[in-house]
């Protein structure tokens, strides 16, 4: 068993109390934040011990931290996590910018400790049933992929949305790790980008409370078109906005030489898999090949499965989250330079998950 601690108790954090306790694996000991009374209502909450940043980093019973800070803050709580000689896993984004993750991964290798990032949505039955058919054949060979995820934003329920539009926001490095993280899981490692990126509105209103009426100021691109081409030969593209009313595009759909296939959404860890048939012309739900309810904190328990057992690598690794950052700051080099972006990083496949587990299970 790997004894944890919750290094930032924000709203994202009862996801995880909640995900984390499926696994007998893992045990939530202690909790921390900077606002030390919410710490303490956390703890109250979910019934560990409160202490402050210093005493969880330095807490003896701990092995594991998870880093539910702000994404500016990632990457150096990571290493400040690798420092105190626990491993790390974090929320999504890995970092801001490629050279922070890549100090992260060297500290890592240096201290001989795993870390490990967010999303691991792609190891729920959704996208798990899609990455089999796919493997079997149910497409023939991947050609080609898109992926849309359109909003107006996030002021309009959002109770404090600022940081959404200031660097290391925006709906690329918000949005972008789930799609990314999808087709990677799909198609494997990503060779290069290329892409488009504007800023539609310069300041944005809020209208949800309690900061209704406040104006934000835009820094970061919110509407992206991006290319990709894969290692293994497919390409893709990628829409995300922060700038237009939805209209009801699929979220992923994956062409190949012998059918096509529409994935669910990556934010998500169940949903539907719809596969062409050729024969109807029409789009059927293909039966699920994996049934596991999984919930925010199965990356970290296969991280424990890594740690403890060391059968296999990390499925939601800092490789693949490197990678993943790496494509997401490449679209802004793209939109930038007017020139395709060969990637430096790559990473293995995310082994997968075999089906037919049960909800504690990651590995048969």
């Amino acid at each position: 068993m790997l004894r944890l601690g919750i290094l930032g108790c924000g709203k994202i954090s009862d996801a995880y109390f909640a995900g984390l306790t499926r696994y007998s694996i893992l045990k939530v000991v202690a909790c921390a934040d900077l606002d030390f009374p919410r710490a303490e209502a956390k703890a109250a909450q979910h019934g560990v011990r409160a202490l402050s940043v210093d005493a969880l980093l330095a807490s003896g019973d701990i092995d594991l931290i998870v880093n539910l800070t702000i994404p500016q803050a990632h990457a150096e709580v990571n290493e400040r996590i690798l420092r105190a000689g626990k491993h790390a896993y974090c929320e999504k984004p890995f970092a801001l910018q490629t050279a922070e993750g890549a100090r992260v991964l060297a500290l890592a290798k240096e201290k001989n400790l795993l870390v490990g990032c967010a999303p691991d949505t792609f190891l729920g039955s959704g996208l798990q049933t899609a990455r089999q058919l796919i493997d079997q054949g149910a497409i023939g060979t991947p050609v080609s992929a898109m992926a849309f995820w359109l909003s107006r934003g996030h002021e309009s329920w959002h109770p404090a949305p600022a940081f959404y539009y200031q660097t290391g926001g925006g709906p690329m490095f918000d949005m972008g790790p789930y799609y990314l993280t999808a087709l990677v899981n799909f198609l494997g490692p990503i060779r290069r980008v290329g892409g488009l990126a504007t800023r539609t509105f310069a300041e944005r209103t809020i209208t949800s409370e309690p900061l209704n009426g406040q104006k934000i100021a835009v820094e970061v691109p919110t509407h992206y078109l991006g290319t990709l081409e894969f290692a293994a030969g497919p390409t893709a593209s990628i829409a995300v906005s922060f700038d237009v009313h939805p209209y009801p595009f699929p979220r992923l759909v994956i062409y190949g030489t012998e059918g096509t296939l529409e994935a669910p959404d990556p934010n998500r860890f169940d949903g539907d898999v719809k596969l062409y048939d050729r024969a109807t012309k029409t789009y059927h739900v293909a039966p699920a090949t994996h049934h596991a309810e999984r919930l925010r904190g199965t990356g970290v328990a296969d991280m424990a499965y890594s740690i403890l057992r060391r059968t296999r690598p990390a499925r939601a690794s800092g490789e693949l989250a490197q990678h993943v950052l790496e494509a997401m700051a490449g679209f802004d080099t793209a939109a930038s330079t007017g020139r395709v972006v060969d990637l430096q990083t790559t990473c293995a496949r995310p082994v997968a998950v075999p089906a037919s587990l049960a909800a504690n299970e990651l590995d048969a």
